[in-house]
């Protein structure tokens, strides 16, 4: 008998697993066939809701449980005391202004603490360090009763890659307070900006939220392509990409300019910092590989304004009309003069109506002079490099006002300093530097892209 029941279980089993192959390998067959039912009638598919509804129990006739578990609350008297032991602390941050006393600073950051101003006021690294000194990025911690627990100033004033950073802490479990300096390492990170010329170029990056610094170093790097004192056009428009310096992940100051591009009058240009592996500086360079480093600057200052270009004008002091052989551009007295070419020194003193002036010999007959300086940097005989400082602006000699009157002169003759400018020669890459440049190029275009992307005067 058992061997009977054993052998049909196993029959049972084969035929089952059987239908299970043909069931995975004909999918398409019990679909229709199950379709072929619903599609019989209203009396099919009555049966076929009918056959199912009677798998499974009537719910009514299931029996019910009822499970019943006592719940304890924690002590009350514990919950009190774990709320009346954590600290809510609060965070504010601001810059720091130049006319900041203890107080002010403290309750512009939301802080009353009488303790903590007196120390302040008190404290020679605060006095040293922070008070009457602007621009300062703040943070301030302080307790649920706005009292101060720590007040953290950072700035960065050179190009050490450094931050400093004051700490004034209150000292755990008493009212006392303790302050200290610190270095740590500036991090820079990569930011994008875009703008749109309104009114000038500072107009548009003070739009933009953007430092002078960003301007100036944007008029530098296309200032052989562009003349930002004439050329700016109502709508010409920027992107950039450039470098933010951050301590404790705050902005302390920003660095160079990574990428740009410039669209002025409809035309682009484009630049990018590269330095080819073992040279001793890096420059820009149009994103096809060609420098923006020209044997000439195109102006003797970082940016100032024009105020006579190179062409005729009713001359101030003699009062008749004659040329105007250079170019004046108006700046405080003070301001660096720089030379806009490698050269020697020929004359550093004074002359006639320049007054002080210095005369800077260059190759191929080219000499350039500054004039009316307050004050003389260089010596004659002196080699000088591009950018070098040969003195400030002033007034002396025939001057109406303070401003550097700069000539460019070929084989004796005055040529256009803007003109001459724009035809010295540029180096492009090296070919062993080719295929580097041109992956980072690459990597340039699609920042630039996202740069344009940004709502104009818009920096993130």
């Amino acid at each position: 008998m058992n061997q009977v029941f054993d052998q049909a279980l196993k029959q049972s089993q084969a035929a089952l697993t059987a239908s299970r192959a043909w069931l995975a390998q004909h999918p398409k067959r019990v679909t229709a066939a199950v379709a072929a039912l619903l599609l019989a009638g209203a009396g099919g598919a009555f049966a076929v809701a009918s056959a199912v509804a009677t798998l499974g129990p009537d719910v009514s006739l299931l029996p019910v449980t009822e499970v019943s578990e006592p719940v304890t609350p924690l002590p009350l008297a514990a919950q009190l005391e774990a709320l009346d032991t954590h600290r809510f602390d609060l965070f504010r941050s601001d810059l720091s202004r130049a006319n900041d006393t203890a107080d002010t600073l403290l309750k512009r950051l939301g802080v009353q603490d009488n303790a903590a101003a007196a120390y302040m006021r008190a404290d020679k690294l605060v006095a040293q360090n922070l008070l009457g000194r602007g621009g300062r990025n703040l943070t301030a911690q302080a307790d649920q009763n706005n009292n101060l627990v720590k007040l953290t100033a950072r700035w960065s004033l050179d190009d050490s890659g450094q931050f400093k950073r004051l700490v004034v802490e209150k000292e755990a479990g008493s009212n006392n307070f303790t302050s200290r300096i610190e270095t740590a390492p500036l991090v820079a990170s990569t930011r994008l900006a875009s703008g749109v010329i309104r009114t000038s170029l500072f107009a548009a990056t003070d739009d933009a939220r953007l430092p002078d610094s960003i301007g100036i170093q944007l008029a530098e790097i296309f200032s052989g392509d562009i003349d930002f004192h004439r050329a700016l056009r109502k709508g010409d428009r920027f992107s950039l990409v450039y470098e933010a310096l951050e301590g404790d992940g705050e902005p302390l100051r920003v660095g160079r300019v990574v990428s740009a591009e410039f669209v002025n009058n409809s035309k682009t240009y484009q630049a990018m910092w590269f330095k080819e592996p073992g040279a001793a500086k890096g420059g820009y360079y149009t994103l096809d590989g060609q420098s923006l480093r020209r044997a000439f600057l195109a102006s003797p200052m970082e940016f100032s304004r024009v105020t006579s270009g190179f062409k005729m004008r009713f001359h101030p002091i003699l009062q008749t009309w004659r040329a105007h052989l250079g170019v004046d551009y108006a700046a405080p007295t003070g301001t660096p003069v720089r030379t806009v070419g490698d050269g020697v020194v020929e004359f550093a003193g004074v002359q006639n109506g320049f007054g002080n002036v210095v005369f800077v010999k260059h190759n191929n007959g080219q000499v350039t002079v500054y004039a009316h300086l307050s004050r003389i940097a260089v010596r004659q005989g002196q080699r000088v490099s591009q950018g070098d400082n040969v003195g400030a602006v002033g007034a002396t000699g025939w001057a109406t006002g303070p401003h550097l009157h700069f000539e460019f002169r070929q084989n004796g003759r005055h040529q256009d300093p803007l003109t001459m400018a724009r035809q010295s020669e540029a180096v492009p890459v090296t070919a062993s530097a080719k295929p580097a440049f041109n992956q980072l190029a690459q990597a340039n275009r699609q920042q630039l892209v996202a740069a344009a992307s940004l709502q104009p005067g818009v920096a993130e």
